[in-house]
């Protein structure tokens, strides 16, 4: 039997007025998701434990079916996975946002949505003026875009952070004062001094004197968070039999994949923003189905729209997930005979506070062995339809693959 998984993250919402009082679920118009619920299966779930920040490391860990209370260690070392970085039992990730300060204020955590060409170079330079040799043990490693990471090269016995070390997703903290969110606990110190001089060697380099040229917001600032050593996964296919791969553009939800074993499928033209390229991610993940037992296929788009509070976009978003991701993908799995869709976001991310929620989802599935439900998919219908809640999201995973 082949399974298949869309996750269009943070597309759960709330009315809207701009919409006309509907989510924005609801607005779209959606027909392939809608016929999933009606065909299967519609339900809630709270992927977000209430001690954790509603963010999609978590998140994924359940949608994958991973127990976060169990396997949690943190955002950085889950994107490390996805980069090829190995840690030690002593080394640690942090992620290093390229970010956009005005005025003292959290403006744009993505800095303009800055290049991986030129997010590339900063990073170049902030390991080679900041990091090793300089800094034993401090390694700057670039990623896509604005999402890059630092690592801590540990030595035994040695405790840089602790539980006590809180540090904050810009994301989250839209447009409020950067000194109000900066690192506490233990090693704050280090990496408020790290944030210190990264940000004052980043805002005056080529990069931002061109992008500044242009008119284009620069990345003047970094932001340190999302610490964690390397967690340890069973690999998917030992609990369950079958043999996965990960559609993604975004390397947090690669490397939640990749550690649970599945094979990561890069696409050409996948962005993790609005503009990503969903028709070649919807043809990577009709071809995966023929080699793999269990296919999962995430969009960012939707809840970079939420992000920036364009109900508009985030609307647009979801209609081209539904149209040329989970039709295709639809039509291809009734051709493989028995099988399994489940559409689900991993958090509600809300256009009100641009920022992510630990509210539930509403998921849908359809397939082999499934009752038809009748209703539509959004939030109003999964309320309505009195269908299964999952307080703990793990535990979806197994309702999905009949266990």
């Amino acid at each position: 039997m082949k399974y298949v998984i869309v996750i269009p993250d943070g597309a759960a919402d709330e009315p809207q007025a701009s919409l006309g009082g509907q989510t924005p679920l609801q607005a779209a118009n959606t027909p392939e998701m809608d016929a999933v619920a009606m065909e299967g299966v519609l339900g809630r779930s709270r992927n977000v434990p209430d001690r954790f920040l509603p963010a999609s490391d978590v998140a994924t860990l359940s949608l994958f079916g991973y127990d976060p209370e169990v396997y949690y260690t943190g955002r950085a070392p889950l994107e490390a996975a996805a980069m090829g970085i190995p840690l030690g039992l002593d080394d640690w990730a942090i992620r290093c946002n390229l970010i956009h300060v005005d005025d003292g204020r959290l403006t744009d955590f993505t800095a303009g949505h800055i290049s991986s060409e030129e997010g590339l170079e900063l990073l170049h330079a902030l390991d080679r003026v900041i990091g090793m040799p300089r800094r034993p043990g401090i390694e700057f490693h670039p990623g896509v875009s604005y999402r890059n990471l630092l690592v801590y090269r540990g030595r035994p016995f040695e405790h840089p952070f602790d539980s006590d070390t809180v540090t904050t997703p810009p994301h989250d903290k839209p447009n409020e004062p950067a000194i109000d969110h900066l690192p506490v606990g233990t090693g704050s110190e280090m990496l408020r001094e790290l944030m210190k001089l990264g940000s004052d060697l980043v805002a005056h380099h080529p990069v931002n004197v061109a992008r500044a040229a242009q008119g284009k917001r620069t990345a003047n600032a970094i932001w340190l968070w999302g610490q964690g050593k390397a967690p340890s996964l069973k690999p998917f296919k030992e609990l369950h039999g079958l043999k996965g791969a990960i559609i993604s553009a975004v390397d947090l939800v690669r490397g939640v994949g990749q550690l649970a074993g599945w094979d990561r499928i890069d696409v050409v033209g996948a962005t993790g923003y609005l503009d990503t390229d969903y028709a070649a991610k919807g043809r990577a993940g009709v071809e995966a189905l023929d080699r793999y037992d269990v296919v999962c296929v995430h969009v960012e788009a939707s809840d970079e729209a939420s992000h920036e509070g364009r109900a508009d976009a985030k609307v647009e978003a979801l209609e081209r997930i539904d149209r040329e991701i989970v039709g295709p993908l639809r039509r291809a799995l009734k051709q493989h005979g028995e099988g399994r869709i489940l559409v689900s976001p991993d958090h509600a991310t809300l256009l009100r506070t641009k920022a992510h929620d630990r509210v539930w989802v509403p998921w849908a599935m359809s397939g082999t062995g499934l009752p038809p439900s009748g209703f539509t998919y959004n939030e109003p219908a999964a309320l309505a339809a009195g269908g299964p809640f999952h307080d703990q999201g793990f535990r979806l995973m197994d309702a999905f693959l009949g266990r």
